[in-house]
């Protein structure tokens, strides 16, 4: 089967689904739902071999990552932990046929219920859960095992849960080092390993923290401190240990691997949002997508839908509007639902809760709704084997 240069890796309440472009990226054709039905959270891909990863799960399933060989004609799922189905299974034999139950135990029983995010870098993929987990595979995800320095850190005692509980979200690679890692947690903060996962460092403060003490946020931990609930973080492409999050009050900036960030939300219409990008060849290009606020509808502020841009590292800001809606705009962007590819002139796609995805090939500038009518998106991601 020939390779697909560029696939959109969709992650919906109701499954996987695959967003194929043509060689141009001006058509897309959409397959899916794969994995079961199952929620994914969170997907991945290897741009070598194209394998796919989705990781999921709840409740019902429990946790598991699925994984396809073929661009996503056929799955295998690894089961994790268990779920209510297993309860049920273990009562009701002809329930336990029609799932296809055997009663075999699985390697995490009880200890998480979802599998909330996936990263492949260094021929090993990882897996962050709910509760807060980090997970490893050396065998391109058949069997797994707990990363214990993080997991068993010893400021595990205090991380306190996020609105959505306490998830392992971001997972950040350094592409020229497999020593080098960082993760987020809500609402733990941002971590980071500097020995192939050991130890961990837990790297939250402000660069001014002795001036300031603390802001001014209810969610924000005293002692010069950013919030603990980092919504997401990226890492620019190259040399360097330049980090950006979108936290739960603010966006920021980290020159030196997350020792120290500094605040670059003025500028935005919100201190509130979920997802950032960076530029996969300009480390001083990002956008982000602000909501309104957490307790005011996490919806564009206005109603009118703006990925902002900024072109110097956060020093100032833009909104770029053409193509997105502007007037009784009230979906969400989630954390995980804004990706990008690395083509010469790179892609820029964002999901909605509403069920559409948006791409951009100018960077920002203008916008097309690719696909629509989804179940909630929960995550976008890109597999690009066009290089």
């Amino acid at each position: 089967m020939p390779a697909i240069p560029l696939t959109l890796l969709v992650g919906t309440t109701k499954g996987a689904f695959l967003v194929a472009a043509d060689a141009d990226r001006q058509t897309w054709d959409i397959s899916g739902p794969h994995c079961g039905g199952w929620c994914i959270n969170h997907m991945a891909g290897d741009p070598k071999t194209g394998t796919i990863w989705a990781g999921g799960g709840g409740d019902f399933f429990g946790a598991g990552v699925w994984r396809s060989d073929d661009q996503g004609q056929n799955w295998d799922l690894t089961r994790l932990s268990k779920g209510q189905m297993d309860d049920w299974a273990a009562q009701d034999p002809d329930f336990a046929a029609m799932v296809g139950w055997t009663g075999a135990p699985l390697p995490f029983a009880t200890e998480f219920q979802q599998v909330w995010s996936l990263g492949f870098a260094h021929d090993t993929l990882y897996a962050g859960t709910k509760p807060a987990n980090l997970l490893k595979s050396t065998d391109r995800g058949i069997t797994w095992a707990r990363v214990d320095a993080l997991t068993d850190h010893d400021s595990a005692k205090d991380w306190n849960p996020g609105a959505a509980g306490l998830v392992l979200h971001s997972i950040v690679f350094d592409p020229g080092s497999a020593e080098k890692q960082w993760v987020g947690i809500s609402a733990a903060g941002v971590f980071a390993t500097e020995d192939g996962g050991r130890s961990w460092q837990r790297r939250n403060r402000l660069s001014n923290a002795e001036a300031c003490g603390h802001h001014d946020h209810p969610a924000a931990p005293r002692d010069g401190e950013t919030g603990h609930c980092v919504h997401n973080i990226v890492r620019a492409n190259g040399d360097t240990d330049l980090l950006y999050q979108q936290n739960h009050h603010g966006v920021w900036r980290s020159p030196d691997g997350g020792r120290s960030w500094d605040d670059i939300t003025p500028g935005l219409p919100s201190t509130f949002g979920f997802p950032i990008r960076v530029h996969p060849h300009d480390p001083r290009t990002i956008w982000t997508l602000p909501l309104n606020g957490d307790m005011a509808g996490r919806f564009p502020p206005d109603a009118a839908c703006a990925v902002w841009r900024s072109r110097d590292g956060g020093e100032t800001w833009e909104a770029l509007r053409e193509g997105l809606p502007q007037t009784n705009c009230y979906f969400t962007v989630l954390r995980q639902a804004m990706a990008g590819d690395a083509q010469d002139a790179p892609g820029l796609y964002f999901g909605t809760n509403s069920g559409s995805v948006f791409a951009s090939l100018d960077e920002g500038d203008t916008w097309h709704e690719i696909a629509r009518h989804l179940p909630t998106i929960l995550s976008v991601e890109t597999l690009d084997r066009a290089g």
